[in-house]
């Protein structure tokens, strides 16, 4: 770990909380959402995927086009770094990766922005702005302009539309029993973030797992035939598991030995940097788990809020940790041995 590179100005420590952990929590959601998501009768682009199952993006078929479908998502948060271009680069590469983990292909963005004009230079806001930019190009995404506010603690996400096969869609209602479980980035960013706003500390290995692409991840999960899959980012591991399990009608059982973690997160969770969001994820999944004699930490680290974290996968590709299978629905929607 090194100092924070931006001098005098730490960002996180403008916002009450940081990345995805700023979530509203997936109960409270829920709850907020229930009976908004009746389908629009008729019209000449039906809805594939909406709010029913909390899946990852909305998809819409495009029939005056055969093969394709349109993939809309947004997403943005609070500053989860200071270093005011990582930021941009990881707010980006999260807006991206729910487009990803629907089997889509991000083609055009717009940009999310808010900021307190009066107590932050625009010449951040920029670099914000510019790291998007650069992970969009990267993804090959365009990036169309976008919107912003005035607003007491400063905000940045993307809006994205992506293009993807209807027949070849990852869902996360698409599990079946006998199907393994992979995930392609480690947990515990949520942690670290969250050491990271309390002291300065600056954790490469984290901001490079976020900055990264799921797009590779994605491909391969398609080339493998793999039809059911979610990212994992602010409910957490268990969170966007459980969410998996019940859309799909099965149980997953996570194999806690094999799930893999970013270096210096369990020493994160073991002198307390574990944020209100995550233990807000292991309260809402705890009625659904059977924890068996995991211990508190792990749980922890399980429900961790994950900024820009991997894919789940119902299936094996190449790279990806097998951390666990998904069977026959029992009496939990999730079991931990």
């Amino acid at each position: 770990m090194t100092p924070t590179r931006q001098g005098s100005v730490r960002l996180t420590q403008f916002a009450h909380g940081g990345g995805c952990a700023c979530k509203i929590s997936p109960g409270e959601l829920e709850e907020v959402v229930s009976g908004l998501g009746t389908p629009l009768a008729g019209g000449d682009t039906p809805l594939l995927v909406g709010l029913a199952t909390g899946d990852d993006a909305a998809v819409a078929a495009l029939p005056a086009h055969a093969g394709t479908a349109i993939v809309c998502t947004a997403d943005f948060f609070t500053p989860v770094v200071d270093d005011p271009y990582d930021w941009g680069r990881i707010a980006a590469a999260n807006a991206l990766s729910d487009v990803y983990a629907m089997g889509g292909r991000p083609v055009l963005a717009v940009n999310l922005l808010a900021w307190p004009r009066d107590r932050l230079p625009f010449e951040l806001a920029r670099e914000v702005l510019r790291g998007g930019l650069d992970v969009a190009t990267e993804a090959g995404c365009h990036v169309g302009g976008g919107h912003s506010v005035d607003d007491p603690e400063p905000k940045y996400g993307m809006a994205v539309t992506g293009l993807a096969d209807p027949a070849r869609l990852l869902r996360n209602d698409a599990g079946r029993p006998g199907l393994p479980l992979s995930l392609t980035k480690p947990l515990g960013l949520g942690v670290l973030n969250n050491r990271h706003k309390a002291t300065g500390e600056r954790f490469e290995q984290a901001i490079t797992t976020m900055t990264a692409l799921n797009r590779d991840a994605s491909a391969a999960a398609l080339a493998a035939g793999v039809t059911c899959a979610t990212d994992i980012t602010g409910f957490g591991l268990l969170g966007h598991l459980h969410k998996l399990a019940r859309a799909s009608g099965v149980t997953a059982v996570v194999d806690t030995a094999a799930v893999p973690y970013v270096d210096g997160a369990r020493e994160a969770v073991r002198d307390g940097y574990v944020s209100g969001g995550t233990r807000r994820n292991l309260e809402w999944v705890a009625p659904h788990t059977d924890f068996g004699d995991t211990d508190t930490d792990t749980r922890l680290l399980l429900a961790d809020a994950q900024t820009s974290g991997g894919l789940l996968i119902a299936g094996e590709v190449p790279g990806a940790a097998v951390v666990g299978e998904l069977v026959a629905s029992g009496a939990h929607s999730i079991v931990l041995r």
